[in-house]
């Protein structure tokens, strides 16, 4: 393993996580993030390649403003050693893996082109000089060389196919077509040690920050489709003269709850990381709960209590005002069917609505609720937006619930 270019860079990426090294922070808005989430190795090589080989890891990333300028912030917050990054590259998409050649461009940090962050630290790549369109497909590859890995920080549920090739070379113009499949190739539909791409901030450019469970998350949205329903507000801000310098920041987490740890940090323990230090962050959009009521159950752990949430969402709206920013509810939407589904349960769920419609707290509300339920049926689903679990909506339901957002939100 080489460390004698990262060596310095160490104590860098150390000291100063959250500082860029081409521009102040304030140049920069969000445009693609991703919830970070501790994932515990296996002790043999059962899933992952990451810690045992030297590997090249290529993912894709939508966009969602463009800029002149692009940099990218890598994350090792939730691992427990140091994580090097002997190379990365930025390219455009073709299809599938391949990237467009001629617009792959090497990322430095601080000059070097390999970096060693700390433990619990994240760390910007410098700025790139190159014209990004809005909505763009960015192609990050990293080189991950044979390194200690106990703990990997990743986000679970991508929806979007990442590539583990052996070797570690980050400029292939492709690691398996489309047609033919490379046995050596590990494909997942995760992100790993990603944290951020920004651009350089336009006039009245800002971002949206959604914060929720698996229903931001996109879970059973079409894979490598974009179809989450903060991607099809995405296009719908941009149609907007006075919302189109908006872009979207997607801090969904599969199973997330608001009162407790389940899949990654409760939304009351990573709002401060995951929404308020959101580079350009202005708005907030909070749909997070349904795992806590329906949970309830499983455990006395779990067990929670109507005013315990009432307590929580209060917290997390002071928060965001605290910060200068702007949150609007969304309602919890029906779950009857779903396999955790109770009738003590749907009283909370509703209760929590009501809340939600008529509290003073938030600056506004977005009644997913309704848009989603079965009008004959509203503690249901409408079919035609059901995945078919009851629980998640297909693409037709998240396209529904982008398309029943009120855009004056985001002019206050």
């Amino acid at each position: 393993m080489r460390l004698s270019l990262a060596a310095p860079l160490f104590v860098l990426a150390s000291l100063l996580p959250a500082a860029g090294f081409a521009q102040k922070d304030s140049d920069w808005v969000g445009t693609w993030t991703s919830a970070a989430m501790p994932l515990a190795q296996p002790s043999d090589k059962v899933k992952l390649p990451l810690g045992y080989d030297d590997v090249a890891v290529r993912q894709v990333v939508h966009i969602s403003q463009g800029g002149k300028r692009l940099r990218v912030a890598f994350t090792n917050e939730f691992g427990t050693t140091p994580l090097h990054i002997r190379a990365a590259h930025m390219a455009f998409l073709a299809a599938g893996s391949k990237i467009l050649p001629a617009t792959d461009k090497a990322l430095t940090f601080a000059g070097n082109p390999e970096i060693t962050i700390a433990p619990g630290q994240f760390a910007y790549s410098d700025a790139v000089k190159e014209t990004v369109p809005t909505f763009s497909d960015v192609v990050i590859t990293t080189a991950i060389p044979t390194q200690t890995m106990p703990t990997i920080t990743y986000h679970s549920l991508g929806m979007t196919t990442t590539w583990f090739a052996p070797g570690g070379d980050v400029a292939a113009p492709e690691f398996e077509s489309p047609d033919v499949a490379v046995p050596s190739v590990l494909k997942t539909s995760s992100w790993y040690f990603l944290k951020d791409v920004e651009v350089d901030k336009a006039r009245h450019s800002a971002a949206i920050v959604t914060i929720g469970d698996s229903i931001t998350d996109g879970a059973r949205s079409t894979p490598d489709m974009n179809r989450r329903w903060p991607d099809q507000l995405a296009p719908l801000l941009a149609a907007n003269k006075k919302t189109r310098r908006l872009g979207i920041l997607n801090v969904g987490i599969s199973g997330n709850r608001v009162l407790k740890f389940g899949a990654g940090p409760s939304a009351l323990d990573r709002f401060d990381r995951d929404v308020v230090k959101q580079p350009g962050a202005k708005y907030v959009v909070l749909m997070d709960g349904i795992n806590d009521i329906g949970n309830m159950h499983r455990a006395p752990v779990d067990a929670i209590t109507e005013k315990e949430m009432l307590d929580a969402y209060t917290t997390l709206a002071n928060k965001a005002h605290a910060a200068g920013l702007k949150i609007i509810a969304a309602t919890l939407t029906p779950y009857e069917g779903a396999k955790y589904y109770s009738e003590d349960g749907e009283q909370i769920r509703e209760h929590l609505n009501t809340f939600f419609r008529t509290s003073k707290l938030f600056d506004g509300v977005i009644d997913f609720d309704k848009i989603i339920a079965d009008p004959q049926h509203p503690l249901q689903f409408n079919p035609k937006y059901d995945s078919g679990d009851h629980l998640h909506p297909s693409d037709a339901g998240y396209m529904a619930m982008a398309a029943g957002i009120d855009l004056k939100l985001f002019r206050k």
